[in-house]
């Protein structure tokens, strides 16, 4: 069988609609809300402050520290069980991975940089869009950054290949499914997450990464324009 039209209407190479807003938490040195479809991710950091306890304190470098939430009652699919859990604690982990590449934390010695990921409303792709709302947050706190991370899954249904998955295609029932969320350094194009579920040829992962880095690339802008429009308000 053939997955011939998406669900929504969109192009096998659209993303669904984006919003991004910086500075949207007051009392977090830098916050950021990302909304990719029905997903929304909130991102606050704190820091750099000084890491507790005094033995995990490194001279040369600072330490980035991301904690990734559900909340509750956000997903369309199953009720997520509340507090720590296995899958936010591996989310939290390959976040910090993918935000590392980016963040300058020889600036930051001794300290800890804490980024706190929450996510009132799920429909699919929560990973990326909190490393997208979280890469926005660090650089509204003035973290010394050299580049900006933008991330989106890319998915095959049946046969074809698809940009950003919404949770009907993930749980698409009549031909199999692959789930690729992928980041990107927007300066370099360095990949800093690949992830999968489900199998894919070679071909198909060659070309999924290169639909990733053109969403991305199209991310990044609008990540950028939303922390522009923030300073251009606040000096205009």
């Amino acid at each position: 069988m053939s997955y011939t039209k998406r669900n929504d209407g969109r192009k096998f190479d659209e993303t669904r609609a984006i919003e991004a807003k910086a500075g949207v938490i007051k009392r977090a040195d830098g916050s950021a809300y990302f909304k990719i479809g029905k997903t929304v991710a909130y991102a606050a950091v704190y820091g750099p402050r000084e890491i507790h306890p005094k033995f995990l304190q490194n001279p040369k470098n600072g330490k980035l520290r991301c904690f990734y939430n559900m909340m509750p009652f956000s997903s369309i699919g199953e009720r997520v069980r509340p507090g720590a859990n296995r899958r936010a604690k591996e989310i939290a982990m390959v976040t910090e991975k993918a935000l590392l590449p980016v963040v300058d934390i020889s600036k930051s010695p001794n300290s800890v940089i804490d980024v706190f990921i929450e996510l009132p409303q799920t429909d699919a792709g929560t990973r990326c869009a909190g490393i997208c709302a979280a890469s926005m947050a660090l650089a509204d706190a003035g973290i010394s950054m050299n580049g900006m991370v933008a991330a989106v899954s890319i998915g095959r249904v049946d046969d074809k290949l698809v940009v950003d998955l919404d949770y009907s295609e993930e749980s698409y029932e009549d031909g199999t499914v692959a789930d690729i969320p992928i980041a990107v350094v927007s300066r370099t194009e360095e990949i800093s997450l690949l992830q999968m579920d489900g199998e894919l040829s070679r071909d198909d992962l060659k070309k999924a990464i290169e639909m990733a880095k053109k969403a991305c690339s199209k991310i990044d802008k609008i990540q950028r324009d939303a922390l522009k429009k923030k300073y251009e308000v606040k000096n205009g």
